[in-house]
């Protein structure tokens, strides 16, 4: 994470909001064959830790359980431009959101990776605007069977939560709306939304 303090936003709540809202992250953990990364859905359990599945196949499977790994989550990001500043003297940089959370891992039980991929469907399927949406009573049972067969839940129970929101907060309030004015005409809105509520 980003050593400059001023770039840190203690608020737990925000934190939960992206997991929520990105919903997607990696999981890294060493392994006897080095380190490995895996992507994946993410599910809060509200409690303090999150839940994840990986194929049966994947390379972290096998390690996973009983280890302690690191979820990262990146949110909004954008280039910086030194042309946007008022201040000549300024050099390029990234404005960024990202979280990191560390923790033990369990591998949770059959009922529990059912509930963990049938509400992450029900969340995402209510995200999509057209038709009704797919639910997991749509699968026949035995492909339902294949399906938990071929994958693992896990539960990381997070003991470190390490968040960078790098916002231009170290910038003036005038310098900052100079850079999200930039950002936004560069199409990265998300961030520039960002610095115009988190970083003033």
């Amino acid at each position: 994470m980003h050593p400059n303090a001023a770039f840190r936003h203690g608020d737990r709540n925000l934190l939960e909001t992206l997991i929520e809202q990105i919903g997607f992250g990696m999981v890294f953990a060493d392994t006897p064959d080095g380190p490995r990364v895996a992507h994946v859905p993410l599910l809060s359990t509200g409690d303090g830790a999150v839940q994840f599945h990986l194929a049966r196949g994947n390379a972290l499977t096998r390690h996973l359980a009983g280890s302690t790994a690191l979820i990262v989550i990146n949110g909004p990001d954008g280039y910086v431009s030194p042309r946007w500043y008022a201040d000549p003297a300024q050099v390029p940089t990234w404005n960024y959101v990202a979280l990191e959370l560390e923790g033990r891992v369990r591998r949770i039980d059959a009922e529990a990776l059912l509930a963990l991929v049938t509400t992450l469907s029900d969340k995402h399927e209510a995200q999509v605007s057209e038709g009704a949406p797919w639910t997991m009573a749509k699968l026949p049972p035995e492909s339902l069977r294949r399906l938990l067969a071929s994958i693992v839940g896990f539960e990381l129970e997070v003991t470190a939560w390490r968040e960078t929101v790098k916002l231009s907060q170290n910038k003036s309030a005038d310098e900052i709306e100079r850079v999200a004015a930039g950002l936004e005409r560069e199409g990265s809105i998300a961030i520039a939304q960002l610095m115009r509520t988190l970083a003033k």
